[in-house]
C-alpha cells in the first residue's frame, strides 16, 4: 500500500526529525486516523534510513498516537467518542491543574510571550497557514502552563495535547468558531494576569468543551456529565 507523502523536514539524519515530520503529518490530516504506516514508505519520503523511522514510530506508539500490532506494523489510532472524552477529561484535570498555578504566580514576561503566541496564531490564519497557527496555539497554552513552574505536570500533559489535536483541526473549519476561540484563550489570559486562579480553571474548561461540542455535541454532553459526577463526589 502506498503511503502519503511527507515533507522531507532540512535535514534528515536523526529520529527526532523523523518524529515531527510524521507527527506533523498526522496533526494536519495528511496521514488520516486509521491509516497503515510502513516503515520503508515513510523512510523513502522522508529521504532517511529505516533506524530512525523506527525509533520515531516507537516515540509516537509510546505517547498513544500511534499503535502496533505484531506482524501488521504501526497505524494511526482510531478516532472515537470515548477517545475524544478520554482526551479532553484528562486534558481539563491536568492542565486545569497548570492554569490554577500559573494564575497564581503569572508575571509580565508570561503575559507578553502568550500575548504574541496568539498574535502569531492570527497572522497565520489570515495567511492560511495551519502548521504555523498550529504552533502558535501550542505556545499560547504551553507559555501559560510553564508559568505554573511545574516541571513534572508540565512534562505530562504532552500526549493528551497531541491527540487532542487531531480532533480539534475539525472544530476549526468555520470562521465563527475561530473568533470563539480568540475570546476564549484572550479570556483565560486575562484571568492568569489578574492573579485568578479559580476563574482562569473555569474559563479553560469552557474552553475545552467548546472544542469537544464544536466535534461532537453528544460528546460534550457526555464529559459534562462525567465532570459533574467527579465535582459531586468530591
Amino acid at each position: 500500500m502506498n503511503t502519503p507523502k511527507l515533507r522531507a523536514p532540512a535535514r534528515t539524519t536523526t529520529a527526532g526529525q523523523a518524529y515531527n515530520a510524521i507527527l506533523a503529518a498526522i496533526l494536519d490530516g495528511s496521514i488520516p486516523a486509521g491509516a497503515p504506516l510502513p516503515l520503508q514508505g515513510l523512510a523513502a519520503d522522508l529521504g532517511m534510513s529505516m533506524m530512525p523511522v523506527r525509533e520515531a514510530i516507537r516515540q509516537l506508539e509510546a505517547i498513544g498516537i500511534l499503535e502496533v500490532e505484531p506482524h501488521r506494523g504501526a497505524r494511526v489510532r482510531a478516532m472515537t467518542e470515548d477517545d475524544l472524552i478520554d482526551t479532553y477529561l484528562t486534558r481539563i484535570v491536568l492542565e486545569g491543574a497548570l492554569v490554577r498555578q500559573a494564575a497564581e504566580r503569572f508575571d509580565e514576561q508570561a503575559a507578553r510571550k502568550a500575548r504574541d503566541a496568539l498574535d502569531a496564531q492570527q497572522r497565520a490564519l489570515r495567511l492560511g497557514d495551519q502548521a504555523a497557527a498550529r504552533k502558535a496555539h501550542e505556545d499560547f497554552h504551553f507559555t501559560v502552563y510553564r508559568a505554573a513552574g511545574s516541571n513534572w505536570l508540565f512534562r505530562s500533559i504532552g500526549p493528551t495535547w497531541h491527540n487532542s489535536e487531531r480532533y480539534r483541526a475539525a472544530s476549526l473549519a468555520d470562521a465563527a468558531e475561530v473568533k470563539i476561540r480568540r475570546r476564549e484563550h484572550e479570556l483565560i489570559l486575562r484571568h492568569c494576569v489578574d492573579h485568578q486562579p479559580a476563574e482562569a480553571v473555569n474559563a479553560l474548561q469552557a474552553h475545552l468543551l467548546t472544542t469537544v461540542e464544536s466535534v461532537n455535541a453528544e460528546a460534550a454532553a457526555r464529559l459534562t456529565e462525567r465532570l459533574d459526577r467527579t465535582e459531586g463526589a468530591t
